[in-house]
């Protein structure tokens, strides 16, 4: 026998509260929003949250209120935000709440649009970012239980909440400001490890003063291991599924239901396809329910921010956060944004506010590459290495005030007497580059188990490039993220051993000291890796672009100092995002580190028109290119 469940429905839209009220009424804030029925309530009256993601760290400060009102115009009236710990306190001790980091002049520039804010603070946000939002120092103890009540987790919960709680409090809806729920964790019941950890987190937001209604959220798999008493629980998905909705009727009867993610798209990895999504959420809202769209607008993981998948095999996802939402990477409107739109306005009772104008797109002359420092080079520049009898991960390197190596590269180096088989045993997290005496012999990938070093007279050095592409952001492994050389690798069996470690973390510090080494005009053959400086001159007021890299094989770009993110020819993700507030009118400074190795090994030009190094000094140039189109192309 099949059963349907299905909510009652609401036949008319106007019965519900939005944020823009009649003129002349005012909102009392004696009620918060409550679930005392099954259908939400908010200051007293029925209210149905129509909610969009819009991520602050994700998109650059000079746009966030434009984002905003594309998302008001759209329909939204609620917006959510995880709250990244990773970003905010990137050291203990040293915590980040201003520029891009505002999250409090975020939030009230979202009050200021009209909209009301869902605040997910964590601690895990997942979010595809690097360890799914945690700090990589919490790594540093070999004992560490990321998501549990671990002693030395719980004590650096509070230590962060102790900062970021007292800065939301006064914005809760009872206290005047706009927000009007706090999400508890995120999808824990997928994790699920320790009975006593949700109840510690509601306890940890509720004795610091949030006294708005409590959420958490989970996937069907999740749903009942995720719930604590005292807070609502939400559903995350993509297609809407009877069984879906009869758990979550069955776990909480005559509740609101609420679709706190609907996927509008999904993240990219690194040698996938771009995903691409259709819109389904007419039948959750003719349901009755409420929604929120994961991702309204998705924005760029800049930096180093992004994640990886773990499953089935281990693969890091692209610096674009795109999501396939229904507004782009660069916050243009796509065909999707105009059916929502359509959609969501039937549950208004006033006409939506005007589409802003969409911004202008500019297409710059390409910045030719002028300068070069090979990797070798630049080694005297920086901070002096450290020496170790047997490999250190990242994280328990002694830098970054004791923090260790939050992102970037490692160099290894020892000495080695003969050639034969490498073998990584899989200690190499997550991708190296090999060279004897600064030869280049061959890449680690992330399966690869095996190289031959080949033979050669007397002591050499055996140099190990690894680079961190990404923690997991989503599975059980998290507390397995550490990065760099993990434990040991063998020649012929043998470990090795002596290493001098380099730390390569591409930080604004690091970046200083390579401008005193060395650098040499561009020869007909450089030496990679290395560093490369260019010139990119835009002509009048900055505007976005996009920059391509043909012929380029993986790396990473600076503008000015800003990190835009990593790249790789495998894609799908063929340009990088540069947005104008990242520009200055006249000359800008481009930075990148390039990994540019022999055609042979790597083929990155085969489809450039590349046929010789030689030609290498006219394609060693970043290409601002403004049609989205060509980004996955």
């Amino acid at each position: 026998m099949s059963h349907t469940f299905e909510l009652p429905r609401n036949t008319s839209p106007q019965r519900y509260l939005f944020l823009s009220l009649p003129s002349g009424r005012n909102l009392s804030r004696k009620e918060g929003l409550s679930v005392n029925s099954s259908q939400f309530t908010l200051s007293g009256e029925p209210f149905r949250i129509i909610g969009g993601s819009l991520h602050y760290f994700r998109v650059p400060k000079a746009y966030w209120k434009d984002r905003m009102l594309k998302m008001k115009a759209c329909g939204i009236n609620t917006l959510t935000t995880y709250v990244p710990w990773s970003l905010h306190q990137p050291e203990r001790g040293v915590f980040h709440f201003h520029k891009q980091l505002d999250l409090e002049a975020y939030l009230n520039l979202a009050a200021d649009v009209g909209l009301w804010v869902i605040l997910r603070p964590g601690p895990y946000v997942c979010s595809e970012l690097d360890l799914g939002g945690l700090p990589s120092w919490l790594l540093r103890d070999e004992n560490m239980k990321l998501r549990t009540t671990y002693p030395g987790f719980t004590d650096a919960v509070n230590t962060f909440y102790d900062k970021l709680v007292p800065k939301m409090v006064p914005l809760q809806f009872k206290k005047g400001g706009p927000i009007i729920a706090v999400q508890l964790e995120n999808e824990y019941g997928s994790y699920a490890v320790d009975n006593n950890y949700m109840d510690f987190v509601k306890q940890a937001l509720l004795s610091r003063g949030i006294s708005e209604l409590l959420l958490t959220s989970d996937n069907h798999e999740g749903l009942k291991d995720g719930g604590v008493n005292g807070a609502l629980r939400t559903i995350n998905l993509q297609k809407l599924k009877n069984e879906d909705m009869m758990l979550l009727h069955f776990l909480q009867p005559k509740k609101p239901v609420m679709v706190m993610e609907y996927w509008t798209g999904w993240y990219d990895g690194w040698g996938d396809l771009h995903h691409v999504f259709p819109p389904e959420v007419r039948e959750i809202l003719r349901q009755g329910m409420s929604i929120n769209l994961y991702m309204f607008h998705g924005g760029t993981n800049f930096g180093f921010t992004s994640g990886a998948v773990e499953s089935p095999s281990y693969k890091p996802i692209i610096t674009s956060y795109d999501y396939d939402a229904p507004l782009t990477e660069d916050g243009d409107y796509t065909p999707k944004y105009h059916l929502l739109r359509d959609l969501f306005s039937r549950y208004h009772s006033e006409k939506l506010p005007e589409m802003p104008v969409i911004r202008w797109k500019e297409g710059y002359e390409a910045a030719i590459m002028y300068q070069h420092l090979s990797l070798w080079d630049s080694l005297p520049f920086l901070e002096k290495p450290f020496k170790s009898q047997t490999p250190v991960n990242m994280e328990n390197l002694p830098v970054n005030n004791g923090n260790g190596q939050l992102y970037g590269y490692t160099l290894y180096e020892t000495m080695i007497s003969s050639g034969g088989s490498l073998k990584s045993g899989n200690s190499i997290r997550d991708r190296a580059i090999v060279f004897v005496d600064k030869s280049f012999i061959g890449v680690f990938q992330f399966k690869t188990e095996e190289l031959a070093v080949p033979d050669g007279k007397g002591e050499r050095t055996l140099s190990l490039l690894v680079e961190n592409c990404g923690r997991v952001h989503y599975g059980k492994t998290l507390d397995l993220q550490r990065k760099g050389l993990i434990r040991d690798i063998f020649l012929n069996n043998k470990p090795l051993r002596d290493f001098t470690i380099y730390s390569l973390d591409l930080n604004p510090a690091f970046i200083d000291r390579l401008y005193r080494a060395p650098w040499k005009a561009l020869p007909l053959a450089p030496s990679f890796p290395g560093f490369s400086l260019g010139r990119l001159f835009v002509d009048g007021y900055p505007s976005d672009t996009y920059v391509k890299l043909p012929g380029w094989s993986k790396g990473v770009v600076f503008i000015n100092g800003q990190n835009l993110g990593r790249y790789w020819h495998i894609g799908p993700q063929q340009a990088l995002y540069l947005p104008g507030p990242f520009l200055n009118g006249g000359i800008n400074e481009v930075f990148a580190l390039l990994f540019l190795l022999p055609l042979y090994w790597f083929c990155p030009c085969k489809n450039s028109g590349i046929k010789s190094w030689s030609e290498l000094d006219y394609t060693l140039i970043i290409y601002a290119d403004f049609s989205y189109n060509h980004k996955y192309k």
